[in-house]
């Protein structure tokens, strides 16, 4: 299956000439870093929607998860841009948080007390975005999700599942759902899209109200719950999510990001079927310092 996929993407993307070594050193790197990991990794690039490298591009293109964590950029832009947040406004992280059924506690620093909105997406504060989440009805929580894509395929390869999202019926599921754990599930070709989005966008400077989101990107890898992404010398803009995985206990962990963050080029999402973010932020790191060093030598 997995041969099929990346001859689809070949006639689907043929490689320039000039592409071939780049791409060939970007793959041994990804294929390195993922090792005998279960999960996948796929990077693009953010104008052409080349895909650069892959592994795993059936995993990245059927499997459906919950995407955790991974939502709350999309959430608070929209909550910015429809005036229903002030991004300068501290809530208080009460760090412990169940929502019905539902442990979802913070795991960020303990010292970290009040966050405003940049601060939430670096640290990734459950507290912070359930009680904004609560400003919002189900219906327009759904939309929101649509319209980023997480229910239309990518587009990168030629057969995809697609995510589903569910109405929530109460307020205790509109949380969830805004937390990425329950109600809403995608594939990591899905997440990877909105993402390359995204950074498209943090290449037009002119971020306007939304620009704090952004910021709060890059901190996440420079300090915050992602930094494990982070690479000496270049910006990266990227967030984490955790949950768990359907019918079992196990956690499975996503990164998404983007790099150079101010100017971006590639776009990247781990997925690893066993795991937490901060697993799969790791994962992401060798692959950012490859393509870095690419760079450097041009």
């Amino acid at each position: 299956m997995a041969v099929a996929f990346f001859l689809g993407l070949l006639l689907a993307f043929p490689l320039r000439s000039d592409d071939s070594a780049r791409q060939s050193k970007l793959q041994r790197e990804v294929d390195q870093a993922m090792g005998k990991l279960p999960g996948a990794i796929v990077m693009v690039d953010v104008t052409t929607r080349t895909v650069l490298a892959a592994h795993a591009m059936d995993v990245a293109s059927l499997r459906l998860e919950a995407p955790g964590s991974t939502l709350k950029p999309f959430l608070l832009m929209a909550m910015l841009e429809s005036g229903k947040l002030d991004p300068k406004q501290k809530l208080i992280c009460h760090r412990t948080l169940k929502i019905g059924s539902a442990q979802l506690d913070c795991t960020h620093p303990a010292e970290v007390t009040e966050l405003d909105a940049a601060e939430a997406i670096a640290y990734s504060c459950n507290s912070y975005v359930a009680q904004v989440a609560s400003r919002w009805n189900g219906t327009e929580l759904v939309e929101l999700l649509r319209r980023t894509g997480f229910d239309t395929p990518s587009g990168l390869v030629r057969q995809e599942a697609s995510g589903r999202i569910a109405l929530p019926s109460n307020l205790e599921e509109l949380q969830i759902e805004a937390l990425g754990y329950r109600g809403i599930v995608v594939t990591p070709l899905e997440l990877l899209e909105a993402y390359r989005k995204l950074a498209l966008r943090a290449g037009q400077k002119n971020l306007g109200v939304d620009a704090p989101v952004f910021k709060g990107l890059e901190d996440s890898v420079a300090f915050g719950m992602a930094h494990a992404a982070w690479v000496d010398g270049m910006n990266i803009a990227g967030k984490t999510g955790t949950s768990v995985a359907r019918n079992t206990k196990q956690t499975h962990g996503f990164f998404v990001g983007y790099a150079p963050a101010e100017n971006p080029e590639i776009a990247v999402v781990v997925f690893l079927a066993q795991g937490r973010g901060l697993d799969a932020a790791a994962v992401a790191q060798p692959v950012f310092s490859a393509f870095a060093k690419f760079r450097e030598a041009q």
